[in-house]
Parts: structure tokens; C-alpha cells; sequence
């Protein structure tokens, strides 16, 4: 689960929208020097997640639907990313020539044990950390 840009820039959107203000996109994308296209594409991944509301109309804007401490970084990026793989190998659906017998090779047991640490780091990292 390399975090890609798109997922950055999810934690940074959200991370705007920690104050609890409605902002536009215009100020989302000058505050955490987000481009543009990504915001579109990552607000509606958010809002679809129940993570931020979006409002409409010539007032409208984007708020944020949780406290901060109440958001993880895990539950932000695997809204973004849906595969949080730090190697296909880690995919059940991915079928890798290493393996035989029906056992995994031993690249994939430590990659298991590293996306694991990873995950749990992610599920206990609070937005609130990084404001």
C-alpha cells in the first residue's frame, strides 16, 4: 500500500475541512495547494463515503461529516485507494507464480507482516494528529 498522490491529497483535503467551516474548492485547493482535477475526483470519493457533505448552490461548499479525532488516516485512504496492497502479491485475488503447494513464499509472509503494522499504524493515526 504505497499511498498514492490521490491519497495524499485525500488526507490534505480532509485535513481542510478540520475546522468544521464550509469551504469551496477553490479554497481547499489554495490551502493545501491541491490541483484542481484531484479535488473534483477526491471530494466526490469522500462525499460518496459519508466522510465530507457537499452543498450545493451558489453558496455551496464541502464540510467535513466527523470530529477530526474521530477520523483515521486508514479511513480516509481506503476510500481514496481501495487497494491498500503494499505488493499485488498481498491481493487474495492475485495468483503469483512464487506460490506452490498451496503456501506462500517467504517475500509474501514478511509483506503480509509489514502491510499488517501498517494498517494498524493507519487505523490509529487520528486527522486531529496532523492539524
Amino acid at each position: 500500500m504505497f499511498i498514492t498522490r490521490e491519497a495524499d491529497y485525500g488526507i490534505r483535503t480532509v485535513r481542510a475541512l478540520a475546522s468544521g467551516e464550509k469551504l469551496n474548492i477553490s479554497a481547499i485547493c489554495e490551502k493545501e495547494e491541491i490541483p484542481r482535477q484531484f479535488a473534483y475526483k477526491i471530494l466526490k470519493k469522500l462525499s460518496y463515503a459519508g466522510i465530507v457533505s457537499i452543498i450545493r448552490g451558489v453558496n455551496g461548499g464541502y464540510v467535513l461529516n466527523a470530529k477530526p479525532d474521530e477520523l483515521t488516516l486508514f479511513d480516509i485512504v481506503s476510500v481514496i485507494d481501495r487497494d491498500l496492497f503494499i505488493n499485488k502479491c498481498i491481493d487474495l485475488n492475485y495468483d503469483c507464480e512464487r506460490n506452490h503447494g498451496g503456501s506462500a513464499c517467504r517475500v509474501h509472509g514478511e509483506l503480509m507482516r509489514i502491510q499488517n503494522i501498517m494498517e494498524l499504524e493507519l487505523k490509529k493515526t487520528p486527522l486531529s494528529k496532523l492539524i
